[in-house]
């Protein structure tokens, strides 16, 4: 990426990327697709279905790009709201099927197969537990945990993604903390 590329911004990026310039859409793409994958990641818990969104994202900005509208807000908020949008079509969509076993994917084995310290182990533990707890919200507090808690968005900027009013993404995160906090004192609870 070369040092002009670094100092425009992701919406002057994008409207030259919809005139057809192919390495302003790359930049895009290389600034902003980690960000889109963790977010999809954090929000179903599935490697496969992240890298999945990703995809669906850019190509709906290469398809929709011109609709973005920078009065309503960044073009970070602009990808997170499509994100938002492919993971939720995703997990409906899955819900029709039923898993037939569970695999432990790549990164399970690998963790069972190391030797760790018991702090590493109770730290992994922990980490996971509040995963799996993140997971268990309903898919709207869900998302206000991940934005801004996860993403570091402010509260603005998770209501652009998610085209809602800032005290509805106040609302949500307060009533999200509360549920995570319940279900990990119940877990704390049921190890005791």
């Amino acid at each position: 990426m070369t040092s002009k590329q670094r100092e425009t911004s992701d919406a002057d990026l994008l409207k030259q990327a919809m005139a057809g310039d192919e390495e302003s859409f790359a930049a895009l793409y290389r600034r902003r697709q980690g960000a889109v994958y963790r977010f999809a990641l954090q929000m179903s818990g599935q490697r496969g279905l992240a890298e999945e969104v990703t995809q669906d994202v850019f190509l709906a900005v290469i398809r929709e790009g011109g609709r973005f509208d920078p009065e309503r807000g960044s073009v970070a908020a602009y990808l997170y709201g499509i994100a938002r949008n492919c993971v939720l079509r995703c997990l409906q969509r899955d819900r029709l099927y039923v898993p037939i076993g569970d695999e432990p994917d790549g990164e399970s084995a690998q963790w069972a197969a190391r030797e760790d310290t018991l702090g590493e182990l109770t730290r992994g533990e922990t980490i996971d537990s509040v995963r799996q707890a993140v997971l268990a919200l309903p898919a709207n507090f869900r998302e206000v945990v991940v934005l801004c808690d996860l993403h570091e968005m402010s509260y603005v900027e998770a209501a652009e993604a998610l085209d809602c009013a800032v005290g509805t993404v106040r609302s949500r995160l307060h009533r999200a903390r509360g549920m995570l906090l319940e279900k990990m004192k119940a877990r704390k609870r049921a190890f005791a």
